[in-house]
């Protein structure tokens, strides 16, 4: 772990090195991890009322599968939606069509929800750029998924998705990052986390 004042840099430059990993992935590698993800995350969510995820882009594990692949669950799907200003996503039902939002990051279409509807929500998918095996998660920087779990109720199921090697031993920490209680990779499928 890296001393307070320099925990902010640390990961800033964790985060450059994992995202140009990701970046350099070949097409056939990012459809696989994508199958093996929707696999593994599936059956663990048989069951769920309401499930929040993400849209993934396309360098993210997940992409061009993750909404499709939970709508087969037949639980209430919340998608974010980035505002247009500030930093707390409101959220909208995933009706399975999307559209670029803020970023060029893809959004359900459709009626906008408070940041608070996340709390109606079993299990939160969440993206990452890495997890540590003890639940600390380096997202890309901006705070958004940190704000947003805030409203995550007591006892929600908390997940990342991130690629085989992104989960790690440990990761630099700060006071207001919010621990994941699991994780999904595309070869070692769901696991706890401590």
């Amino acid at each position: 772990m890296t001393a307070p004042d320099g925990t902010a840099a640390a990961k800033a430059a964790l985060r450059t090195r994992l995202l140009a990993r990701r970046s350099a992935r070949s097409e056939g590698e990012r459809a696989a991890a994508a199958a093996a993800i929707s696999e593994a995350l599936l059956p663990a969510l048989a069951g769920v009322g309401t499930v929040a995820a993400f849209v993934p882009d396309p360098a993210e594990p997940g992409a061009g599968r993750l909404p499709a692949a939970l709508a087969g669950l037949g639980a209430r799907v919340l998608l974010p939606v980035v505002p247009g200003t500030g930093r707390e996503l409101a959220w909208a039902v995933d009706s399975g069509r999307l559209a670029p939002g803020r970023f060029g990051l893809l959004e359900p279409v459709g009626p906008r929800l408070e940041p608070a509807a996340l709390g109606a929500a079993d299990v939160v998918v969440v993206p990452a750029v890495a997890i540590a095996r003890d639940g600390v998660r380096l997202g890309r920087g901006g705070g958004y998924y940190d704000r947003a779990l805030r409203n995550a109720r007591p006892g929600a199921v908390l997940v990342a998705v991130v690629f085989d090697e992104e989960l790690v031993d440990e990761l630099p920490a700060e006071p207001h990052d919010h621990r994941v209680t699991a994780v999904v990779t595309p070869s070692g499928g769901w696991r706890a986390l401590a």
